[in-house]
């Protein structure tokens, strides 16, 4: 009876002698993890709505890196700006969205948006904070392909108000 092994692909590239940073596996792209990504078309203007429900309309986006991307937020709730205000702050992809979030209860005179240093380095671009019926256009240009986060920073909204732009080749 014939034994089989299974060697792992790190065994195999040690063999070889080559890093694994030389192996012969593919890199994967940014984002071609996230379920639905390859659905998605690429965009230069993103649109996204939020409502009274605590929720942005659409949550997953594919830009192109190297390339103006427009971003449109407007607020179809009926709620008042100091109970229910919106807005979208883009940071990069290894902010952690709950420490961002608390950093922001602390800045309600600055609409939300974090003020220290370290939370400066890690947003990309924010909107204004919008009451009913308002809306914001901002513009950002991504130079490399990652996965950037985006969320509400109104208190209690970033768990529900979030999502992810994929920047692609």
């Amino acid at each position: 009876m014939k034994k089989s092994f299974i060697i792992p692909s790190l065994a195999i590239v040690m063999f070889l002698g080559c890093s694994k940073k030389d192996s012969v596996e593919p890199e994967s792209a940014p984002g071609s993890d996230i379920p639905g990504i390859e659905a998605i078309a690429i965009t230069d203007e993103i649109q996204i709505n939020a409502s009274d429900d605590m929720a942005y309309d659409k949550i997953l986006f594919k830009i192109k890196a190297a390339k103006q991307v427009k971003l449109n937020l407007k607020n179809i709730g009926k709620l008042p700006k100091e109970a229910m205000g919106h807005n979208v702050v883009i940071v990069n992809s290894e902010t952690d969205i709950n420490d961002f979030a608390l950093e922001a209860l602390k800045e309600k005179s600055n609409d939300y948006i974090p003020q220290s240093a370290e939370m400066k380095n890690n947003t990309i671009a924010f909107t204004k904070l919008l009451g009913p019926g308002e809306s914001d256009q901002i513009s950002f240009t991504p130079t490399e392909p990652a996965v950037y986060k985006f969320l509400c920073t109104f208190p209690g909204h970033h768990g529900t108000s979030h999502g992810q732009i994929v920047v692609v080749k």
